[in-house]
């Protein structure tokens, strides 16, 4: 079976020890769109997400691609009990936690385990979790991530819980676009990801889809930086957390749309395309900010 829940449930998949600069930050900041609008290289707000110094801010996605920011091969699936392929594989949902703001350089460990599969019949979801450590010992965040597995479900197995995120029935208190650059995804590649599904033609093509897609992590930065942006004053110690479902693809060179609502100390949200042939389809789904 090339999914066995015995062996990869509880998986250990160890440690690994990462650093990262101010340069990684901001080139990660300019791979989500900071300082892309007219006027930003002018505007306090924007220059804490692209100005190195003592202003210097990082928004907290940051911590989910820090350990493999320095990557250059496309990323592996060498899981416990888990033989799968990069053609199979969906990113179903992505979150982190804050223990407090993250430094704009320094050091870490994270260690990463297979904590949940469950099984949709046709598919199989596989969760992860890791927590990063800084050099101290002080726990800097948390992430949970899942990846939706083709073809790989039937066993029997825990199908899992999942409940919706309820958007409030009124007006929303943000509702702004993002204006996807056409190399959105050649730039963003660069903070870690070369899954060549994000930049070759004829391997997306291959996988199903006309064009290469954007990296659906760099939709959750978009999103969270957007958010952060426009209902949290462009502070991103604020954030305590932020989670997402993927709801679907964006191509560079489409527009996000961004919609979120304050409510009970936290910010609800959603994600489609603006415009186009595709317009109003869902991009990120699930959108919960927590803040301080």
């Amino acid at each position: 079976m090339p999914i066995d829940p015995h062996i990869a449930i509880g998986a250990d998949l160890g440690s690994r020890e990462f650093s990262w600069s101010e340069s990684d930050v901001l080139l990660y900041h300019l791979g989500i769109g900071a300082g892309s609008k007219p006027g930003d290289n002018l505007s306090p707000t924007a220059l804490r997400y692209t100005l190195d110094g003592p202003g210097l801010q990082v928004l907290p996605s940051f911590g989910v691609v820090a350990p493999t920011f320095h990557e250059t091969d496309p990323p592996p699936l060498d899981l416990p009990g888990c033989d799968i392929n990069l053609a199979q594989v969906v990113h179903g949902s992505q979150s982190i936690t804050v223990a407090g703001p993250l430094p704009t350089s320094g050091s870490a460990t994270v260690h990463t385990r297979i904590s949940e599969i469950w099984d949709k019949g046709r598919a199989a979801v596989i969760w992860q979790e890791g927590v990063a450590t800084s050099s101290a010992g002080e726990e800097l965040w948390t992430t949970r991530s899942s990846i939706f597995v083709k073809g790989e479900g039937g066993w029997g197995g825990d199908r899992g819980q999942s409940q919706a995120v309820e958007i409030p029935d009124r007006a929303p208190d943000t509702d702004t676009t993002y204006d996807v650059t056409p190399q959105q995804a050649m730039l963003y590649r660069l903070c870690g990801d070369r899954n060549p599904l994000h930049a070759d033609p004829d391997f997306a093509k291959a996988a199903g889809f006309p064009a290469p897609i954007l990296h659906g992590l760099c939709s959750f930065g978009i999103v969270l930086r957007t958010l952060t942006d426009e209902l949290l004053d462009g502070d991103a110690t604020k954030v305590a957390g932020f989670g997402v479902k993927f709801a679907g693809v964006v191509f560079p060179g489409e527009s996000i749309r961004v919609t979120g609502w304050r409510e009970d100390g936290r910010i609800t949200g959603a994600a489609t395309v603006s415009g186009g042939d595709r317009d109003g389809a869902p991009v990120l789904g699930d959108v919960v900010l927590t803040s301080r």
